[in-house]
């Protein structure tokens, strides 16, 4: 693997934002019986199905069906590459892409087995072939969402949570993303949502869908998650882009919430639990945009507010009931690689 000595940023690269152009979406299909207890093969059905509506769009390569890697699990946007493009210089001219391998330590150490996700991003670069920077930095690539225009979206919850890079300040945070990302602004919010154990992903409650335009969720009074999502949603009527000009922020529904009773069995013990179930855990795909639905009233609302947003693509919901069991969604279970 070629390991470049300077960072992605000074040889010319950045992270294209998720709305634009793909060559590929990688994924890992569910295999983890101690994630989805009592419900793999119904859980395996939606990632099947979600896999043929990405095909309509784009090329999927699919870790267990394509590629024979060892996995731990299916959360290849957490321990996955992270792909950035050259914009300009030798670096273009040597074919555009290459990635990012940051350390993946399970969200902050709360599982044990992760040895083999860890590696995965080393095998696609030598698949790909393509350079790779591997960072001692902890990073996770649901835990951020840029506009691919300079600007960066996390949340002070997940980046600033001492379970991840308790030796860094914020600014030097700030700095590590900018470096690896090519941006040169971030956007902080406060924190996710509930049943969410990830530390507040990013890509649970705000996304970029243009480089101005960010979808928020926001709930009732009444829903657990209705006073932290109102402090995310007063910071991004704050936020700017990275020239200055303030964020156009359009709202997106929360379904009700959804409980799940896990099985006790030999991998731990039972319990209800609140699942970490959001319309905004969506992938846009060249043409289309996949987005996880519940089975609700809600489900209908959500999917409207984004073909009003973005009139040029398929909005198409993917049931995802089973699938959220395992704690995460379709944005969760995919990565894309930019086209180049």
């Amino acid at each position: 693997m070629a390991e470049p000595t300077q960072t992605a940023c000074e040889l010319g690269y950045h992270m294209p934002a998720e709305f634009e152009s793909t060559d590929a979406v990688w994924f890992t299909r569910p295999h983890n019986k101690s994630t989805w207890p009592g419900c793999l093969d119904d859980a395996q059905r939606q990632f099947d199905h979600l896999i043929h509506q990405v095909e309509r769009f784009t090329r999927a390569q699919v870790i267990g069906r394509d590629h024979d890697w060892l996995t731990n699990d299916s959360w290849i946007r957490d321990y996955g590459p992270i792909f950035v493009r050259a914009a300009r210089g030798l670096a273009r001219s040597q074919g555009g892409l290459a990635l990012h391998d940051f350390t993946f330590n399970c969200w902050g150490n709360k599982y044990d087995d992760f040895e083999h996700d860890d590696v995965i991003p080393q095998h696609v670069a030598r698949h790909l072939d393509v350079p790779i920077w591997q960072h001692d930095f902890v990073l996770e690539g649901g835990a951020i969402d840029v506009n691919g225009q300079g600007t960066v979206m996390t949340t002070e919850q997940c980046l600033l949570n001492p379970n991840r890079n308790p030796h860094l300040s914020r600014e030097q945070i700030e700095q590590q993303l900018h470096d690896a990302l090519g941006t040169r602004h971030v956007v902080w919010l406060p924190g996710g949502i509930a049943g969410d154990d990830t530390d507040g992903h990013i890509d649970d409650v705000a996304r970029f869908v243009s480089p101005s335009q960010v979808v928020a969720i926001r709930a009732a009074a009444s829903h657990p998650d209705h006073e932290l999502l109102e402090r995310n949603w007063v910071a991004l009527q704050r936020a700017t882009e990275q020239d200055g000009q303030p964020l156009d922020v359009t709202a997106l529904p929360v379904p009700a919430p959804i409980y799940y009773d896990y099985p006790a069995d030999e991998y731990g013990p039972g319990g209800r639990r609140q699942l970490p179930a959001s319309y905004a855990n969506f992938l846009i795909a060249n043409g289309g945009v996949l987005v996880p639905t519940f089975g609700q009233p809600a489900d209908e609302v959500a999917l409207q507010t984004l073909r009003d947003l973005l009139p040029g693509r398929e909005v198409v919901g993917v049931p995802c009931d089973k699938l959220v069991v395992g704690l995460g969604a379709i944005h969760c279970m995919s990565m894309q690689q930019p086209s180049v």
